[in-house]
């Protein structure tokens, strides 16, 4: 009878299995545990579970056990860090999951303690832990080994079917198994297979042996006799069916820096992890290991220093690798362009001082989606290549490349790969059935021989397992598989640089837009709120401070620290809104800490900048110095202690003056009325329900709406079917409630300065006080918001029909803007229904416009004529009560003529993100001041900071618009710009010294002569 190939591979997988059950010749148990110096029994429910508990026993190898045999398994019912030590002082510490629970021992005597936890690897609270299992075994490597290999063929067999290889493999291994020399008898046997299914469904198992008999010596000789003709064969295959495809394997824990546990958790997962890489090197010299994070290796310099000092040995020699070059894997849609490049130089520059090696790949396996600044940062940072899988999670269209160019929206390129591995992406594993799907889904072959997979549990950290690394020892030796080997990241993009250098390839232009995920856009806006303001706090104390220096102040302090605590919240789990609440407590208490550290620093710098400024030869009570902090003319608009200002004038870029109380007076023509607020360039008009009827453009004589603006909609059907708080469905639009009805509109502001009418609303359990405000001065209406909220699984939103038609919208992003469509034309444009922009979005025809602006939003959509804006959204997973509570934030709607930039677009919006700098002064004498003047054509400010080497200034601008044309600075005496400088504040090749070409960013040095 002739069997099909598919019943010979179901018979082989019986029969293979078998091969388990004889794997540990003896087992001997490890009694006498404590728990926090408790005594404690094998399977005996842990006694407090909150917290980290510290396990402590002893083992002694039985007598006659081959101790290079011997393997200690162990399972105390959550995660932990163990320690293994010998009476005579060597220790191995090693993290232990469900992963990796089997450890070989050092010694015939020894101890073992722990740090445990417990939960599982994802943040999975363990809700009922014992210490489930602790035992020596005496382990038959040789059985380990063939069924491994004959595992190995199964996977192969299963992802090659219909290759003519495939019987050829299944004779081999069907062979290998007829060739061994087994045990029967009968109470041995019978006892040792109990646990296999068949054997668990009899109705009842007769007596079984406590200790039945393992193999013997001539069963283990058939063993490995059998284990070198299988894998001969193997190599013989391999020559008639020779390897398809080459696969740079690369070992990898992604470690996710907080997310469905808190960061105290993540510290001892790169402790458990790091250990784990480490222990598997010793017994390998092939493997190889990256992990990117300066973070966490400064993290480890705190926790645990010895160990860091081991993984600079590994890393000297070449082991492992220290990828990515940022300080953590940052969200990229969110951050300004100035937080990124901070990523890169803080990452570098630690790097390159901890472990003397910059990197030149940009490694983020797992964002959201990427600004199309990224490519110009990475290659000011000395990173010429980009590594990511997550643009094969696109649900709409398929990615079109898999190795490209990446162009950035300045024109800068890197080399860019993906790999699409359908066993968990960059979670891979080292199997037959993942390398061939792996290299299946590599649509470059034709131009590359080698695609990159990153294999290792990961997210919750844990990385390589033994088995991995004698998976490849085996499938070294397969036919018709890619041939796979452990390489550096580095060295596959040094390959992949030479192929690009012959050979065309794919250019993508711009972002890359991720079709999932776009709700994290919105989810825990508050900390979106607190992260933004923070940047600006930063950027704003530094900036002022500069100003100072140049003024004649002292060298301003490096605020690298509380830069990185902002870094760290930027993290691609963390300020999307993807994490626990516990995530956020720390979040907002740490965001909190760097706004007032941010905040102390500019108060200082103001002071510092006053005490440089002439003296008044009488007091003006009522004067008031003023800094303008951005290179753009801005309005005399001012929050003082006692009110607002709305004057007429303006301050210059970087402009500094001491301001009379006189002009302070505010601009005419501001009035109000029960639904109308009124200057010299706009007119508000409410309707009945408080949404806005119309807004009047002076000037131009336009009226902005058409129908009505501001229009509050509640999405009661926002549940997606996976990913809570990541993702929204485009159908969440079919089920809205627009918020009409109100409880009170009243008059909150007369003016002078500024006038405001609030609404007041209550939607089922929250409400909502919405206070629209318009300046003396003022071209835009703010519409400042406050809400407390208390329902679940809602999208709150603003949606403004604007009497403007284009086919495309402006949204600014990191370091400039892009259009994106505003119809659907392509599925590439239905699948953009929620996409980034920073402060503003802006819709204009030729010669009017209308700008959305905000203090704290990112999500928008741009559909037609409506703008919209995402206010809130309250998933329950994995935080129950996320954006529930309190919020409060700002966004304002600015009718313009001309386009975007000639109506001051920008300009507005960084009015409304970081308003002038205000102190009131008594002893100052009236006069402006503008120590640092641009030249040229409208730049924008990226940062003005201390030098990282020498006591030079760094002044950074980027061209906002895509304009080009020439751009300079003028500087006090004793003060000279040197050539153009990166990132890094190295000296740049080849860049003209003065001038802007299209978002390009650029930066001096400021040095004293």
């Amino acid at each position: 009878m002739t069997l099909t190939l598919a019943q010979r591979l179901e018979r082989f997988q019986v029969r293979m299995a078998e091969l388990e059950f004889w794997r540990v010749h003896k087992t001997a148990k490890i009694d006498g545990w404590r728990f926090n110096d408790t005594p404690i029994a094998l399977g005996e429910a842990w006694p407090q579970i909150h917290g980290t508990q510290r396990f402590a026993g002893s083992a002694a190898v039985p007598a006659g056990w081959p101790l290079e045999d011997t393997r200690l398994y162990v399972d105390l019912g959550g995660e932990s860090l163990i320690t293994i030590a010998s009476d005579d002082g060597v220790s191995k510490t090693v993290g232990l999951d469900p992963y990796h629970r089997e450890f070989g021992v050092p010694a015939a005597r020894f101890t073992v303690t722990s740090e445990t936890v417990a939960r599982l690897p994802f943040g999975e609270p363990v809700r009922k832990p014992h210490l489930e299992r602790a035992e020596l075994l005496w382990l038959e490597p040789s059985v380990d080994k063939l069924w491994l290999l004959v595992r190995q063929i199964a996977e192969a067999i299963t992802v090659l079917e219909g290759h003519d290889v495939v019987p050829h493999l299944l004779d081999a291994g069907e062979d290998a198994l007829r060739s061994l020399d087994w045990p029967s008898a009968t109470a041995d046997y019978v006892s040792r297979t109990s646990m296999a299914l068949m054997q668990q469904k009899i109705w009842q198992l007769p007596d079984l042996k406590a200790e039945p008999a393992g193999l013997e010596d001539h069963h283990r000789a058939s063993v490995i006799k059998a284990y070198d003709a299988l894998m001969a064969r193997l190599a013989g295959l391999r020559e008639r069916f020779p390897p398809q495809g080459k696969i740079a394997l690369t070992g990898h824990a992604h470690i996710d820096l907080a997310w469905l546990w808190p960061y105290d958790e993540t510290r001892r997962k790169i402790r458990r992890t790091f250990h784990t890489a480490l222990s598997l090197m010793e017994g390998s010299a092939d493997f190889r290991f990256n992990q990117s994070t300066a973070h966490y290796y400064a993290q480890i310099a705190e926790d645990d220093p010895d160990l860091l000092e081991r993984v600079k040995e590994q890393v000297k020699a070449g082991k492992w690798e220290t990828v990515g070059g940022l300080w953590i894997e940052p969200d990229t849609n969110m951050p300004t362009g100035e937080s990124l490049s901070r990523q890169v130089l803080y990452g570098q520059r630690y790097f390159e001082q901890t472990f003397g090696v910059r990197h030149t790949v940009c490694w983020l396996p797992d964002c959201f989606g990427f600004t199309g600044a990224l490519p110009q940062i990475l290659r000011q940072g000395g990173m010429t290549s980009f590594f990511t899988i997550k643009v094969n999670w696109s649900e709409t269209n398929r990615f079109p490349a898999d190795l490209f160019w990446w162009e950035g929206i300045d024109g800068s390129r890197v080399l860019a790969h993906t790999f699409d591995n359908p066993m968990q992406g960059y979670n891979g594993f080292v199997r037959p059935d993942c390398f061939v799907p792996t290299w299946k889904n590599f649509r470059q072959k034709d131009k590359h021989e080698t695609t990159l997979l990153c294999v290792g549990y990961g997210d919750g950290g844990g990385g390589v397992t033994p088995e991995m690394v004698m998976r490849e020892e085996q499938l070294r030796v397969f036919p018709a598989i890619p041939q796979a080997e452990w390489t550096r990241v580095e060295d596959f993009f040094d390959g992949a640089h030479e192929t690009a250098a012959k050979k065309a390839l794919h250019v993508w232009q711009g972002e890359i837009y991720l079709e999932l995920h776009r709700a994290t856009l919105t989810s825990q806006s508050a900390v979106k709120r607190l992260h933004r303001k923070a940047e600006r706090t930063l950027i704003t104390a530094e900036t002022v401070a500069g100003l100072a220096h140049l003024m004649g102040a002292g060298r301003p302090a490096s605020l690298e620290p509380t830069w990185r605590v902002v870094l760290k919240n930027e993290f691609h789990d963390i300020l999307p809104g993807s994490s626990i609440a516990e995530v956020y407590v720390d979040a907002v208490r740490e965001l909190d800490g760097a706004i007032a550290e941010g905040t102390a620093a500019l108060d200082q710098a103001m002071t510092a900048l006053a005490g440089r400024l002439p003296a008044a030869s009488g007091g003006d009570s009522g004067a008031v110095l003023v800094v303008n902090p951005s290179l753009s003319p801005r309005a005399i608009r001012l929050d003082l202690p006692d009110g607002s200002v709305s004057a007429e004038g303006t301050l210059p870029p970087l402009g500094i003056a001491v301001l009379p109380a006189s002009a302070l007076a505010p601009a005419p023509g501001l009035t109000v009325t029960k639904n109308t607020l009124e200057n010299a360039t706009i007119k508000v008009t409410l309707a009945e329900d408080g949404s806005i009827a119309s807004i009047l453009h002076k000037p131009t004589g336009r009226e902005a709406i058409d129908g009505r603006g501001n229009r509050l909609y509640a999405y009661t059907a926002d549940k997606p079917r996976n990913w809570d708080a990541w993702d929204v469905e485009n159908d969440y639009i079919e089920k809205a409630e627009e918020i009409t009805g109100f409880d009170a509109i009243e008059i909150v502001e007369t003016g002078p300065h500024r006038v405001a009418i609030r609404i007041k609303r209550t939607w089922r359990h929250s409400s909502i006080v919405q206070t629209l405000s318009l300046g003396a001065n003022a071209r835009r209406l703010d519409i400042h918001t406050e809400i407390d909220w208390h329902d679940r699984r809602v999208m709150l939103r603003s949606l403004s029909e604007l009497a403007v038609k284009s086919k495309t919208a402006t949204c600014e992003c990191a370091y400039g803007v892009l259009e994106r469509p505003t119809g659907s034309n392509t599925s590439w444009d239905e699948a953009m229904f929620e996409a980034p922009a920073h402060r503003f979005v802006d819709l204009s025809e030729p010669d009017f416009g209308v700008a959305l602006l905000n203090d704290a939003k990112y999500g928008h959509s741009m559909r037609g004529s409506v703008l919209g804006l995402s206010l809130l959204r309250s998933p329950i997973y994995p935080d129950p009560l996320a954006d529930e509570g309190h919020q409060a934030f700002t966004y304002a709607l600015m009718p313009h003529a001309g386009t975007w930039y000639e109506g001051g677009v920008r300009e507005e919006a960084e009015d409304l993100n970081q308003p002038l700098i205000a102190l009131p002064v008594t002893d100052r004498a009236v006069g402006a001041w503008q120590p640092l003047a641009p030249k040229g054509i409208d730049a924008a400010l990226s940062g003005f900071k201390p030098s990282e080497e020498g006591d030079d200034l760094v002044l950074r601008v980027f061209e906002p618009t895509g304009r080009r044309g020439d751009f300079s600075v003028s500087l006090p005496d004793g003060w000279a710009t040197s050539g153009p400088v990166t990132i890094l504040e190295e000296p740049m090749d080849g860049v003209a010294a003065t001038g802007l070409l299209p978002f390009e960013v650029k930066s001096w040095r400021l040095t004293r002569t």
